[in-house]
């Protein structure tokens, strides 16, 4: 198969800050593409398609293997979180970048793809 990557595009009402955010405070290695540009490397992932009734959508969660440890050190720098709630397939929370976007952060129970 030819296909080699994907690649994940956050919309932000604050690009600088974003950058500076999954730069600064997740320490994704990243290069610039120019001018500032800077496209990040992501930890293995996954992908997983929901049905639904209503309008489509695409959402980003970030995997954690200890859900209180990351969030612990996440909050050193700030990040503040929603609620965690136990889904049964994992433990989940969420916060948002500082452009407004949400990001999902969970503990997966299910086994991982990202182990194939």
């Amino acid at each position: 198969m030819a296909i080699s990557g994907a690649h994940v595009i956050i919309y932000s009402n604050d690009a600088d800050a974003d950058r500076a955010f999954f730069q600064n405070v997740l320490e994704y290695p990243h290069v610039d593409a120019g001018h500032g540009w800077l496209i990040f490397r992501l930890p293995p992932a996954e992908l997983a398609v929901h049905p639904t009734d209503g309008e489509t959508r695409h959402e980003l969660y970030l995997m954690a293997d200890d859900l209180q440890e990351t969030m612990a050190k996440l909050a050193e720098s700030g990040v503040e979180f929603d609620e965690v709630t136990d889904e049964g397939w994992g433990v989940l929370t969420g916060f948002r970048l500082p452009g407004g976007a949400s990001i999902g952060l969970y503990e997966p129970r299910h086994p991982r793809a990202t182990e194939l």
